[in-house]
């Protein structure tokens, strides 16, 4: 019989056999990262990362686990790893090894190891989607997408890092990789605010791909203030660029010059600008202000 070590922390960290690695690592690791850590009691270093490495794992509390191995009792799958030195530490995660590290690192580089695998250990779900939104912010886009994805590690439906994933494909012109997180959403939570915004973005910037050179239709405007189509097609093609009080400044145009051209069109635009942008964002706080002024005039 398989015992759990450490009684504070069974769930957390257990020993596993040959027999029962399939079910304590490649279907546990499903659900969240699993280490394992091979050792055997002769190992100096193996008795000074046990307890350094349980202290990291309680710390992340259930957001990974521990599968402890005694390479002496059960040979085989150490073997198979081509695991030649211990301890050794190899992450799963989906039933594959991810990541790993040899000899007793200090707790400090093993919570980085952790936190490689999940995100930032401090905070709830909440903290570390704010900590990925900076990243984004800040143009970091592969360590956002990192954090996003350890967060639906956690919790697969969650639509703020859904729609967030949706729109770092878009930033990086992958339409095909935002179209899949997007189907990738619950069918329950299609009306979910996050998701609804990450469509309209996906939309804006397939749109987006059909227009010409900006500067061609900057060209076209300036031949004619009256070409409204070109003027719409230019403020599509600013917002795909991120200039987007510039494609403000276009649609408000349009607005000011012919409230009724394309059924109300430039209006709508803006407004699905604003709900892809949010409330709060620069360009959506100018653009109400200066469409109001517009129709209230």
């Amino acid at each position: 019989m398989v015992a759990d070590t450490q009684s504070g922390a069974s769930a957390l960290v257990k020993d596993t056999t040959t027999q029962a690695f399939r079910q304590d690592v490649i279907a546990e690791s499903a659900k969240q990262p699993v280490l394992v850590d091979f050792w055997a009691p002769w190992c100096g270093p193996c008795k000074q990362l046990a307890p350094i490495i349980e202290r990291a794992v309680s710390a992340a509390e259930g957001r990974v686990k521990l599968v402890k191995l005694n390479i002496d009792d059960y040979p085989d799958i150490p073997g198979q790893l081509g695991i030649q030195s211990i301890p050794a530490v190899i992450a799963f995660q989906n039933g594959q090894p991810v990541d790993g590290f040899m000899g007793a690192l200090p707790e400090s580089q093993i919570k980085s190891f952790i936190e490689r695998l999940v995100g930032p250990l401090t905070g709830g779900i909440d903290t570390l989607l704010d900590e990925a939104d900076n990243k984004a912010d800040a143009g970091d886009v592969a360590g956002a997408a990192e954090v996003y994805a350890a967060v639906l590690a956690q919790e697969p439906n969650n639509t703020r890092a859904i729609g967030a994933l949706v729109r770092l494909h878009i930033t990086l012109a992958d339409l095909e990789g935002a179209r899949r997180f997007l189907e990738a959403a619950p069918s329950d939570k299609m009306n979910d605010a996050h998701i609804t915004a990450a469509r309209a973005a996906l939309e804006l910037a397939e749109q987006a791909e059909t227009l010409g050179d900006v500067r061609e239709l900057e060209q076209r405007v300036a031949a004619d203030s009256e070409d409204h189509q070109s003027r719409f097609d230019l403020a599509l093609a600013l917002n795909s660029r991120n200039r987007r009080e510039d494609a403000v400044k276009n649609l408000i145009e349009i607005v000011r010059r012919d409230r009724n051209w394309n059924d109300d069109g430039a209006r709508k635009q803006l407004v699905q600008f604003f709900e892809v942008w949010g409330p709060n964002d620069p360009a959506s706080i100018l653009g109400r202000r200066r469409l109001s002024s517009v129709l209230f005039a």
